[in-house]
């Protein structure tokens, strides 16, 4: 008798373990990103054709102009489901998309594969940086884990302010959504990001192939699916970082802000962002 009942203890163990971790999945594993996300119209709805008129209250900010000397890409006149004109996608899945009828840019994660560079890289990064493109791809492969789109147009961003909005959508591994800032040719740059599943805001350095944290702070909430407001301040080599109007970091860095600017987000995140502005002091 006794030996029957550790046979069926031996048995029973495997068993709710087996079922303990299915329940745990269900519970309180991260969910994964449907197949099909609301970004891109589907053949019925027609949302690529809908007037701007009826993008709603919370994006009636698209129908103002931007102040002189300040660079606003709303993507209003980008086209829904192609990639952007606006920015040039460094790594990643970069694509224009649609929520509630406002067009937004998009970077879907759910496409993306660890050490894959965007597509057409060379042609991008020659465009970039010219007869240095070479080193500059160099250590973008090399950073491919963290996607990245850099503005057209903003060619050196030394002092003044950068805003975006962001919306997390989606990941498993992560949700960050930054603000890409003195980019080198070489690929050396600084990001500004927020993260709803980690409720931080953390300033990263990324030089010659290694990534480390400048300045972390806690108890940034942003939860995923509303829309808020990133902010980067620069003076010389003083950085301050802004979330919903609200300022959580500062900190100086070894030397003064100069380069491109631009966009950024790590490994499979699904993150809209609207009405990037550059604001030159």
């Amino acid at each position: 008798m006794k030996q029957k009942a550790k046979f069926f203890i031996a048995g029973a163990v495997p068993a709710l373990l087996v079922a303990g971790f299915f329940v745990y999945q269900g519970m309180f594993a991260p969910a994964k990103a449907p197949s099909q996300l609301e970004y891109l119209p589907t053949a019925d709805t027609g949302l690529a054709l809908v007037p701007e008129a009826v993008a709603g209250v919370e994006h009636s900010q698209k129908k103002q102009e931007s102040e002189p000397g300040v660079t606003l890409f709303d993507f209003s006149s980008e086209t829904v489901g192609a990639p952007p004109a606006t920015f040039t996608a460094a790594v990643g899945n970069w694509i224009i998309g649609s929520d509630n009828g406002n067009k937004v840019l998009v970077v879907d994660g759910r496409k993306w594969q660890r050490g894959v560079a965007s597509a057409g890289l060379a042609d991008k990064a020659r465009a970039l940086y010219g007869k240095r493109y070479a080193e500059f791809l160099d250590n973008v492969t090399a950073y491919a884990y963290y996607p990245f789109a850099v503005a057209n147009g903003v060619d050196n961003f030394s002092n003044g302010e950068i805003q975006v909005r962001f919306k997390a959508i989606a990941g498993r591994i992560d949700q960050g959504a930054g603000i890409l800032f003195d980019l080198k040719p070489n690929g050396d740059y600084y990001a500004l990001r927020a993260n709803p599943l980690e409720d931080n805001l953390v300033l990263w350095r990324y030089k010659h192939g290694s990534r480390s944290s400048v300045s972390w702070v806690r108890n940034v909430v942003t939860p995923s699916r509303k829309w808020h407001t990133l902010k980067l301040s620069v003076l010389g080599n003083l950085v301050k970082g802004y979330v919903n109007s609200k300022q959580y970091l500062s900190f100086r860095l070894p030397a003064d802000v100069s380069g491109k600017v631009g966009l950024w987000t790590k490994a499979d995140s699904v993150i809209y962002f609207d009405d990037y502005q550059v604001k030159p002091q």
